[in-house]
């Protein structure tokens, strides 16, 4: 059973593979707020308007001390071609064996009715400089997109 990550707690350590294929860690990006923001699969339609919407605040985030870091299970080419395709200039980082999602609790099974692949779910995670999560936003429907508003009001509280 997945363990469900709270507000408050400290965020579970992270090591992936970003779109070079070169090993990241969420520790590196800890120097102000990161937006840690997990999506179900490069290239459909709500994942790319939802990092497409994260990349066009990356000037607001930048200025609430906010750095945005995307996590899938796609594999790391994959990752590569969206970040070319749609000019993401945050890190993406690929969770092809599943362990992070099943870290944060966030492991989306049977996506898109497909028995045995897992995905992640739309979800956001705010982590202060502490380590700590500050924001919390997971969401059960691939469909629906963060309240963008409510990521910039957490990120002005914790700035």
């Amino acid at each position: 059973m997945a363990i469900s990550i709270k507000e408050g707690s400290k965020a579970p350590s992270i090591a992936l593979l970003d779109t070079d294929r070169k090993m990241r860690e969420l520790k590196e990006f800890n120097k102000g707020n990161v937006v840690l923001a997990f999506y179900p699969g490069a290239f459909t339609s709500v994942c790319t308007k939802e990092m497409c919407t994260l990349r066009d605040s990356l000037a607001k985030m930048n200025s609430l001390n906010a750095s945005v870091v995307a996590v899938s299970v796609n594999d790391p080419f994959s990752n590569k071609a969206f970040a070319e395709k749609n000019g993401l200039s945050f890190p993406l980082l690929s969770d092809y064996n599943r362990e992070v999602v099943r870290k944060y609790g966030i492991a989306l099974d049977d996506f898109a009715g497909m028995k045995g692949y897992t995905a992640a779910k739309r979800s956001v995670f705010i982590i202060d400089k502490t380590g700590t999560i500050r924001y919390r936003w997971v969401s059960d429907d691939p469909g629906k997109e963060p309240d963008y508003v409510e990521i910039e009001k957490r990120l002005t509280e914790t700035k």
